[in-house]
């Protein structure tokens, strides 16, 4: 199993509602060649679930494996055999996106051999030609989100896991992003999609996990989570879920 997440805890504080679990004993998996969504509304838990996986924040209870690297006795290993797009892109911003792919890859130990042709391919894959030499801090929305997925899997790692990646894209660029996202499964990849849109849940993921609330309510294909509520629609099974959860 490529990704072996279990049992994962994480609280916060806050001065409103003081000591809260953001993420409450969620556990899952996801195989090579495979695509798992997590789906849930902003305050779900998702981000705060990658980033633990990503070994950004420690959990306070349960643990990940990546290719077999514990994420908090190696988060090396795991760091090596992950690919990770935060929410944030957090990009230099003197910096131009070839610069960014050349550091990145060079950080991620990539072959420096091998690491010019693959920056040029991410740039030919992303369409981002016309400002590859750009500094980014006169870039829009929408090309740092192209340079910040390009930044995450510049060293071609095996697991993938993406967090809201359309987030400031336009049509064409977001149908790209699929593309790119399909393809990566046909090569074997493992993915973890996040995200609050429906309708990219039903194009990408073989398998789909409902969030609310911190909790995985349920997970399985888009035809098993149908007969599990008997509506059709992922909003209207969505709602189902999240309602016979919440009436328990």
């Amino acid at each position: 199993m490529a990704v072996e997440v279990k049992d994962l805890k994480k609280h916060f504080y806050d001065a409103k509602r003081g000591e809260f679990l953001a993420v409450d004993g969620i556990s899952f998996n996801c195989s090579q060649g495979e695509i798992v969504g997590l789906l849930g509304p902003n305050g779900a838990g998702k981000t705060t679930t990658l980033r633990m996986i990503a070994t950004i924040l420690r959990p306070d209870s349960g643990t990940a494996k990546i290719n077999g690297f514990e994420i908090t006795n190696d988060p090396q290993g795991v760091r090596k055999n992950l690919g990770f797009l935060s929410s944030e892109t957090g990009l230099y911003e003197r910096l131009t996106p070839r610069e960014i792919l050349n550091y990145f890859g060079q950080l991620s130990d990539y072959p420096l051999d091998k690491l010019p042709q693959r920056i040029e391919d991410l740039i030919k894959l992303f369409e981002m030609s016309e400002f590859a030499d750009t500094r980014c801090e006169r870039l829009s929305t929408g090309m740092k989100q192209k340079v910040s997925i390009a930044r995450a899997i510049v060293h071609d790692p095996p697991v993938m896991a993406l967090d809201e990646p359309t987030s400031g894209l336009d049509i064409i660029t977001s149908q790209n992003t699929y593309q790119f996202i399909r393809d990566s499964k046909a090569q074997g990849k493992c993915i973890i999609f996040s995200t609050h849109i429906m309708s990219e849940a039903e194009k990408l993921c073989d398998r789909i996990g409902i969030i609310h609330k911190g909790k995985l309510f349920a997970m399985g294909t888009l035809e098993e989570l149908r007969q599990l509520t008997g509506a059709h629609y992922l909003e209207d099974i969505f709602l189902a879920i999240v309602k016979e959860q919440v009436d328990v």
